[in-house]
C-alpha cells in the first residue's frame, strides 16, 4: 500500500475527526509492499503475517476502483504526506470490512522510507467517536452545574452552567484549589466532601448546600451536591465529578411547610393569649427572620374585642411576644411589655389595620413607609434592620394586634414569597389568639362566679376554726365544679362539706352553684348527712333528667360532715367521695373510716353515716379527688402523700392558712388535671361548765320545776337579767311537749355567744308557727317564742325531735318590747 490516497467514493477525506489510535498496524515500503503485519492486524482481516508480508498492499483493497487509484497516485508529489480515511478491505474469509485507516509516512532504522498504518474496524471507531461526542455534549449542554476536578482537588473542567454557579463575576475556577477559591456555593463544604469521598470511594449523594447570596433575593438558592470518583479499568483515581441540582423550590416549599407545621402544633394549644404570641414569636426567628415581636391590643390580654375604631391611633397595643428573647434582643428596640404611644395616620398603618400584609423589601421601602416620622424609628427598626415585613392578626374581621418580622444579620431581603408565608401564619395564629382570648374571657367570668359561689376562706366558731382552699385545674386553665362550705349550724355545731362536680367550665361551675345553694337550703332543716345526701341524690338525679336538652352529662360527689362541740363527736356521710383525715392534737394522722355511697345521681342505693370522736384540737381535712389524683394517677399514693404533708404542715398548733397553702405547694409543681378544693377545720370543745340539762316526765306539774330549773341556772351563770323571758320561753315548750308529745322531756341550756335553749319531746310531729284569732284559747306559744328570741327551729333525730332556741345574753328583748296580740274589747 504506497503513500496516502484518497479514496474516490469510499466517504474518506482529509480534514475529518482523526480516528484514535488503532491497535492494527502495519509497515509499507515505498514500492507498497507490506513488510510488517501485527498480530492485531491479523485479528482485523484475517491473515496472517508471513502470508501478508511481502504482497502488495493494494491487494487487500476489496474495489477495483480503490486498488486503481492508489496505484495511479502512487509516484505523485503529494504521496509522502498523511492520510486519514476510511476504505473498504478484503477479509480473508471473503467478505468486506470496513476500515478506519491512519497513514503516516515513516522511516525505519535501515533508513528505508515507507509508510506507517494504523487500522481499526470503522463501525467501531464511528460508534466510540459518536458516543465521546455524546458524552461531550452532555457534559457541556447538561443545564445543571458539572464538575470535574483532579486528585489534588484542583478545578479541571466546568461546564457554562457550573461557570454561571460557582464562579463570581471576574473570578476564574479552572486550576484553583477548591479550598481556597471565592465559589459562591460554599467551599467549605466542598471541599470536605471531596477529600471524604477520595479517601473513603463512598459517594456522597444529594447533599443540600446553600449558594451565598450576592444581591437580589434571586441569588438565595439551594442545590442538591452528589460527589463520586472517577477511576480507570483497574480502579486507579483518575478525578472526582459534581453535580449540582437546583432544589430551591423544593427546599422553600419543605421550608414552608415545616414553618406551617410547627405553626400548627406550636402556636395557640395553651390558650394563653400571651403565650401564644410568644410562641409564634419563637417560630419566626431564626427560621424566617433574625428579630419579630408580637404586639397585641391591650383589650384582646383583657379577654374583650379590640376596639372596632379605624385608626393606628387608637389600637393601644402592647408588645407581647418577642425573639430572640434575653440578651439576643438588640439594645435600644424596646423589649417585650412595652406600649408604643399613639401612632401617627400613615398609609403603612392604614393598610395593616384592612387586613394585609405590607413588605418592605429594602431600607428605602422603610425610609418612605415612614412619611418622614423618623422619630419613631427607635421603636420599630432594629439596628442592622433592612428588610422587613409586617403582617396583621387578623380575625371576624377584627385587627387583634400585628407581627413584625425583621432580618438583620443576614443580607438576603424579604420577598414575596416570605410576605406570603407571614400572611399565612399569621391568619392561623390570629386564631389562636382569638381562641386564646375567648378563652380567657370565659375563664374570667368562671372564676368570678367560682369565687362568687364560694364560702368566705377563713371562718371561727365556736365549734371550730377552719380555712378553705380553692386551686383551678392547670394553674388556672380550668375552672371546676368542685366547692367547699362551712355552714353554722344551732347549738353551736358546724357542718364540714366538700363537693366535686363532673365536668368543667361554667356548666360545671353553674351546677356547683345548684348543688351547694340545695346543701345549704337541707342543712337548714338539720337533717342527718346520710338523709341529706339522699335529698341530694334526688336533686341530682332531677337535673339528669334536664340533662339531654342542656347537652351535659350531671354528676357529682359529696361529703358531708357535722361536728358538735359539746359532744365532740363528728357525723360523717359520703356519696362516691375521698374520706376525710384527720390530724389528732398528738401529731398522728389518719383516714377516718367511712362506708362511702354511690355518686349523686346513680339512685336506689342508701347512704351510711358514720360518727366518730374528735379531741379539742383535732385538725379534720376535708377535700375533692384533685388533691390526691395527681401526675401519677395512683389515688391510693396520693392519699399517703396527703396524709404525709398534712402531719408536716398541720401539727404543732400552726395556722391553718399557712398550714394549707404549704401543703398544696407541697403537691409539685406541676398543674393538677383536676382543679383542687380543700377546706381545713381544727375543732374545738364547749366547756361542760357551760351547759346544763334536764330531763322530766310527761306531766303538767313539771313545768314549774323547769322554770325553777332555768332561773337557778341563769343566776349561777350570771344572767339573771334573762331569767323572765327564759321562763316564759321555757315555760311555753315544756308545756308544748308534755300536752302533744308525752315523755320524757329533756331540757338543755347551752351558753356561749348565746344562749340556746333545746327542749326534746319522743314525737315527730312538726310545730307550727301561726297567727291565733282574738277568739281562740291556745295558739300563741311559738308565735311568743318567735318574738322572744333571735330565732328558733326544730330537728329530727332518729325518734322524736328537738326544738331549739337562741337568745343574746343581754337583756335587750325586754317585755315590753313584746308585741303581744290586742285582747278583745
Amino acid at each position: 500500500m504506497n503513500g496516502p490516497v484518497n479514496a474516490e467514493g469510499a466517504g474518506a477525506g482529509e480534514g475529518g475527526p482523526p480516528p484514535e489510535p488503532c491497535p492494527a498496524t502495519a509497515w509499507v515500503d515505498r514500492a507498497g509492499t507490506v513488510q510488517l503485519w501485527s498480530a492485531e492486524a491479523e485479528a482485523l482481516l484475517g491473515y496472517p503475517a508471513e502470508e501478508v508480508c511481502g504482497t502488495p498492499a493494494v491487494e487487500l483493497l476489496a474495489t477495483r476502483g480503490d486498488r486503481e487509484a492508489a496505484l495511479a497516485r502512487r509516484d505523485r508529489p503529494e504521496a509522502g504526506q498523511r492520510w486519514d480515511g476510511v476504505l473498504a478491505l478484503r477479509h480473508r474469509a471473503g467478505h468486506e470490512v470496513s476500515v478506519a485507516l491512519r497513514v503516516r509516512p515513516l522511516t525505519d532504522r535501515e533508513g528505508r522510507a515507507g509508510w506507517s498504518v494504523s487500522a481499526g474496524d470503522a463501525r467501531r471507531i464511528e460508534r466510540e467517536d459518536r458516543d465521546r461526542a455524546m458524552l461531550r455534549a452532555l457534559f457541556e449542554q447538561y443545564p445543571g452545574p458539572i464538575a470535574l476536578v483532579d486528585g489534588e482537588l484542583r478545578y479541571r473542567l466546568l461546564n457554562a452552567a457550573a461557570e454561571r454557579v460557582l464562579t463570581h463575576p471576574g473570578n476564574r475556577l479552572l486550576g484553583g484549589h477548591v479550598g481556597t477559591d471565592t465559589s459562591p456555593v460554599g467551599s467549605g463544604t466542598i471541599d470536605r466532601v471531596l477529600r471524604q469521598v477520595r479517601e473513603t470511594g463512598e459517594p456522597v449523594l444529594g447533599l443540600p448546600v446553600r449558594e451565598s447570596p450576592s444581591t437580589g433575593p434571586d441569588r438565595d438558592r439551594t442545590w442538591s451536591l452528589s460527589t463520586f470518583r472517577l477511576t480507570d479499568p483497574d480502579d486507579r483515581l483518575l478525578g472526582l465529578c459534581q453535580t449540582y441540582l437546583d432544589i430551591t423550590d423544593g427546599h422553600r416549599a419543605e421550608r414552608r411547610l415545616e414553618l406551617l407545621t410547627r405553626a400548627g402544633a406550636g402556636v395557640g394549644a395553651t390558650l394563653d393569649v400571651a403565650r401564644t404570641a410568644q410562641e409564634l414569636a419563637d417560630v419566626l426567628v431564626p427560621t424566617l427572620g433574625d428579630v419579630a415581636w408580637v404586639a397585641l391590643s391591650e383589650a384582646v390580654l383583657e379577654g374583650d374585642e379590640p376596639p372596632k375604631m379605624f385608626g393606628p391611633g387608637r389600637w393601644n397595643l402592647r408588645r407581647i411576644g418577642v425573639a430572640p428573647s434575653g440578651g439576643g434582643w438588640p439594645t435600644g428596640l424596646p423589649a417585650a411589655g412595652a406600649v408604643p404611644p399613639a401612632l401617627p395616620d400613615i398609609a403603612l398603618l392604614r393598610r395593616i389595620g384592612q387586613g394585609e400584609t405590607v413588605l418592605l423589601p429594602d431600607r428605602d421601602s422603610v425610609i418612605a413607609a415612614a412619611e418622614g416620622h423618623v422619630e419613631l424609628a427607635h421603636l420599630f427598626v432594629p439596628e442592622g434592620g433592612h428588610s422587613a415585613i409586617a403582617a396583621p392578626l387578623f380575625a371576624r374581621g377584627l385587627v387583634l394586634g400585628t407581627v413584625v418580622v425583621w432580618r438583620t444579620r443576614r443580607p438576603v431581603p424579604f420577598g414575596q414569597e416570605d410576605a406570603d408565608l407571614l400572611t399565612e401564619m399569621a391568619s392561623r395564629a390570629a386564631l389562636g389568639v382569638d381562641n386564646a382570648r375567648r378563652y380567657t374571657r370565659e375563664h374570667r367570668a368562671s372564676v368570678a362566679l367560682q369565687r362568687g359561689l364560694l364560702p368566705a376562706a377563713a371562718t371561727d366558731t365556736p365549734a371550730a376554726e377552719t380555712a378553705g382552699f380553692y386551686v383551678p385545674a392547670g394553674g388556672g386553665a380550668e375552672i371546676g365544679g368542685d366547692w367547699y362550705d362551712v355552714i353554722a349550724l344551732p347549738s353551736f355545731r358546724v357542718a364540714l362539706v366538700a363537693g366535686d362536680v363532673m365536668g368543667q367550665g361554667l356548666p360545671a361551675t353553674a351546677t356547683m352553684g345548684r348543688l351547694r345553694t340545695a346543701v345549704d337550703a337541707l342543712a337548714d332543716l338539720e337533717l342527718d348527712p346520710d338523709e341529706l345526701l339522699a335529698h341530694l341524690d334526688d336533686l341530682v338525679q332531677q337535673l339528669q333528667d334536664e340533662a339531654p336538652h342542656q347537652g351535659d352529662t350531671v354528676g357529682a360527689s359529696c361529703l358531708y360532715a357535722v361536728y358538735d362541740p359539746v359532744t365532740c363527736q363528728c357525723t360523717v356521710a359520703a356519696a362516691g367521695h375521698p374520706p376525710p383525715l384527720v390530724v389528732r392534737p398528738d401529731g398522728s394522722v389518719g383516714s377516718v373510716e367511712i362506708s362511702p355511697g354511690p355518686l349523686l345521681g346513680v339512685g336506689g342505693m342508701p347512704f351510711e353515716a358514720t360518727t366518730f370522736a374528735l379531741e379539742p384540737g383535732s385538725i379534720i381535712a376535708v377535700y375533692t379527688k384533685g388533691v390526691v389524683y395527681r401526675e401519677d394517677h395512683d389515688p391510693d399514693a396520693g392519699a399517703r402523700r396527703l396524709t404525709d404533708r398534712l402531719a408536716r404542715f398541720a401539727g404543732d398548733g400552726r395556722a391553718l392558712d399557712a398550714a394549707g397553702h404549704e401543703l398544696l405547694r407541697s403537691l409539685g409543681e406541676v398543674p393538677a388535671r383536676d382543679d383542687m378544693a380543700l377546706l381545713l377545720a381544727r375543732t374545738r370543745a364547749l366547756d361542760p361548765a357551760n351547759t346544763a340539762s334536764w330531763e322530766f316526765p310527761a306531766d303538767a306539774s313539771v313545768v314549774a320545776a323547769a322554770r325553777k330549773a332555768a332561773a337557778g341556772q341563769l343566776a349561777a351563770w350570771g344572767l339573771d337579767e334573762m331569767s323572765f323571758t327564759t321562763e316564759l320561753i321555757v315555760s311555753e315548750l315544756v308545756t308544748n311537749a308534755v300536752r302533744y308529745a308525752g315523755g320524757p322531756v329533756g331540757l338543755r341550756f347551752i351558753r356561749e355567744n348565746v344562749l340556746v335553749c333545746e327542749v326534746d319531746d319522743p314525737s315527730n310531729t312538726q310545730p307550727r308557727l301561726r297567727r291565733a284569732r282574738w277568739s281562740d284559747e291556745g295558739g300563741r306559744g311559738l308565735f311568743l317564742i318567735a318574738q322572744l328570741t333571735t330565732r328558733w327551729g326544730s330537728r329530727y333525730a332518729r325518734s322524736g325531735k328537738t326544738i331549739w332556741t337562741e337568745q343574746p345574753l343581754t337583756a335587750d328583748l325586754a317585755t315590753a318590747a313584746l308585741a303581744l296580740p290586742e285582747s278583745p274589747p
